[in-house]
């Protein structure tokens, strides 16, 4: 066990879940991110009967106030933060993008996109107080410009608007947030878990959960020699 900490949104269930019991089995004290307190309380159980240490934290990211309250509750209990994983996430609509309403575009960007950032604002200060710090973006591949043009690409069919363009910007949020944090140690970078049998696609992805947590966890724990501002697949770098 090390006294390093880690928070995972959106981390009851999927691959949040699974980024959060990998890195508890790689000795990081976890804070389990979930909305729904009971879903979370089950899941902390689960992974504390597995002889992890994890507590549940109550956070909704697109809520101002629950995440400064997150972030307040870390620092009265830990003082720092050691990596934090923004996984929360909604898919919104598969409408076409000239039916997509613009309140579920809205909606979508709220969770994907200003959730990350939010929850990276309120947090910074703790990421700071670590020696080291490491923040991971969990992206998509949908999220690549260069994929969504590229008619080679398994994603070039997939034009989904308001999704989409939450990840390319979530993307942008990483390159920003990566110059700025780089002299204080902190890396940040953006993950693509792949396509990923989950609620969030009626299982229909061909990756395990298992499959999909390994860059996560790679970048969550990089070490002063690690790569920032970068999006990461599993085989390496992919196109912005």
């Amino acid at each position: 066990m090390t006294d390093k900490t880690a928070l995972v949104t959106g981390a009851n269930k999927s691959i949040g879940y699974e980024t959060a019991r990998r890195l508890g089995e790689a000795g990081y004290r976890i804070w389990l991110g979930s909305r729904d307190r009971e879903r979370g309380e089950a899941a902390a159980a689960e992974l504390r009967q597995k002889g992890l240490d994890v507590r549940m934290l109550e956070i909704d990211v697109a809520s101002d106030a629950s995440v400064e309250a997150a972030a307040l509750r870390v620092f009265e209990e830990d003082g720092r933060l050691d990596a934090l994983v923004n996984n929360a996430g909604i898919l919104g609509s598969m409408l076409a993008p000239s039916e997509e309403p613009i309140a579920i575009i809205k909606d979508v960007y709220e969770v994907n996109v200003f959730g990350p950032i939010r929850t990276t604002q309120a947090f910074l200060p703790l990421l700071k107080a670590a020696p080291r710090a490491n923040v991971v973006m969990v992206s998509s591949g949908l999220g690549s410009l260069g994929g969504l043009t590229d008619p080679a690409s398994e994603f070039y069919a997939i034009n989904i608007l308001g999704y989409n363009s939450s990840k390319t910007a979530l993307n942008a949020a990483t390159v920003a947030f990566s110059k700025e944090f780089a002299a204080a140690g902190i890396k940040v970078n953006s993950a693509d878990p792949g396509y990923t049998a989950t609620d969030f696609n009626g299982h229909s992805g061909y990756r395990t959960v298992g499959q999909a947590a390994e860059i996560i966890v790679r970048l969550a724990t990089l070490d002063e020699n690690g790569p920032t501002g970068g999006y990461f697949y599993d085989e390496g770098p992919l196109p912005w």
